[in-house]
C-alpha cells in the first residue's frame, strides 16, 4: 500500500503543476485583454466626444467651445435649411461626387479588367505608375490643374470639376478594383468563353456579379473622398451657386470669434446624411463576400 502510494505522488504533482500554470497564464490573459478593452475604451471616447458636442451644439441656439447639455431647440436647423445655405449646395455635391463617383467606378472596372487578366511588359510599370499616383497629393499638382483649366477654359465649369474629381481618384479605384478582381477564378471566364461569349459579355456578366462587393467597396471609398473634398471645388469653381457643401461650411466660419458653433454643427449633420445613406444601403452587398459558393461544382 505505500509503495502504491508512493508511486502516486509524483503524478499527481505534475498535474497539479501545470493546472497551476493554467491558471496562471489564464489570470495573465484576463489582465491583457482587460487593458487592451481599457485602452479602446479611451480611444473610442477620444472619438465620441467631438461627436457628442457636435449633437449638442446643434440643439443650443448659444453653442460655444465648452461641452454643456442645453435646452433642446431646433433652432439652428431652422436656420440653415434654405436653399442657399444648404439645399442647393448639397445639390451641387450629389451632382459632383455622384457623377464623378460613377464615372471612377466605370473607368476602374474597364482598366483593372485587362491588368488582371493579361500579361505584358508594361503592367508592371503601369501598375508601378498607379501606386504612385495613390500617394500624390492633391495639393501638389493643383497649380498645374488650374493652369490648364485656365486654358481649355473649364474653370468654374461642373462638368470639368467632376471630370478631375473622378480622375484624381482613378489610381486607388483601379488599385483597389484590380485586387478584387484577382480573386474572379479564371475558370468561370473560361467557361463562358466556351460558350461564345465576348469579353465585355464575360465582364458584365461574370466577373462583375462575383466581385459585386468589391465594386461596392471602391463606390463607398470614392464617394467618401469626393463628399469631403473642400480643396478642389474650391479652386475650380468661382461662382457661389456652383460650389458643394463641402466648400459652403466655411461661411459658418470666422477669423474674429464669431463662428456659429450652433449653425455649424447643425449644418455638418446634415452634410453627413448622404454619406451615411449611401453606406446603409449598400452595406447590405458587403456581408457576404464573394458569390463563388457553388460556382465552381459539376
Amino acid at each position: 500500500m505505500a509503495v502504491t502510494e508512493r508511486l502516486r505522488t509524483p503524478r499527481i504533482r505534475p498535474v497539479a503543476r501545470r493546472q497551476a500554470a493554467q491558471r496562471t497564464r489564464e489570470r495573465r490573459r484576463r489582465g491583457g485583454r482587460a487593458a487592451v478593452d481599457a485602452g479602446l475604451l479611451v480611444f473610442s471616447a477620444l472619438y465620441l466626444v467631438p461627436l457628442l458636442w457636435m449633437l449638442l451644439a446643434s440643439l443650443d441656439a448659444h453653442a460655444d467651445f465648452r461641452l454643456s447639455v442645453p435646452s433642446p431647440t431646433g433652432e439652428n436647423f431652422h436656420r440653415i435649411l434654405d436653399n442657399d445655405t444648404t439645399y442647393r449646395p448639397m445639390l451641387n455635391g450629389l451632382l459632383l461626387c455622384g457623377g464623378g463617383t460613377v464615372l471612377c467606378v466605370v473607368c476602374s472596372v474597364l482598366a483593372a479588367y485587362p491588368l488582371s487578366r493579361f500579361r505584358s511588359r508594361m503592367r508592371r510599370p503601369f501598375l508601378y505608375t498607379v501606386l504612385f499616383s495613390t500617394g500624390l497629393p492633391i495639393t501638389a499638382v493643383m497649380i498645374p490643374v488650374y493652369s490648364m483649366f485656365v486654358q481649355v477654359n473649364l474653370i468654374d465649369s461642373m462638368p470639368g470639376t467632376t471630370l478631375f474629381l473622378a480622375s484624381a481618384a482613378l489610381p486607388f479605384g483601379i488599385w483597389l478594383m484590380k485586387s478584387f478582381m484577382d480573386g474572379v477564378p479564371l475558370v468561370l471566364e473560361e467557361a463562358a468563353r466556351i460558350d461564345g461569349a465576348g469579353t465585355l459579355q464575360v465582364l458584365w456578366r461574370i466577373v462583375l456579379p462575383l466581385m459585386r462587393p468589391g465594386v461596392t467597396v471602391v463606390t463607398i471609398f470614392t464617394f467618401i473622398g469626393m463628399w469631403g473634398n473642400f480643396f478642389v471645388p474650391f479652386i475650380l469653381l468661382l461662382s457661389p451657386e456652383k460650389l458643394p457643401a463641402s466648400v459652403s461650411v466655411f461661411t459658418f466660419l470666422s477669423a474674429h470669434d464669431q463662428t456659429q458653433y450652433g449653425r455649424l454643427s447643425a449644418f455638418s449633420i446634415v452634410y453627413s446624411i448622404p454619406v451615411v445613406m449611401l453606406y446603409l444601403v449598400l452595406a447590405r452587398r458587403l456581408g457576404g463576400g464573394f458569390a463563388l459558393g457553388g460556382a465552381l461544382k459539376g
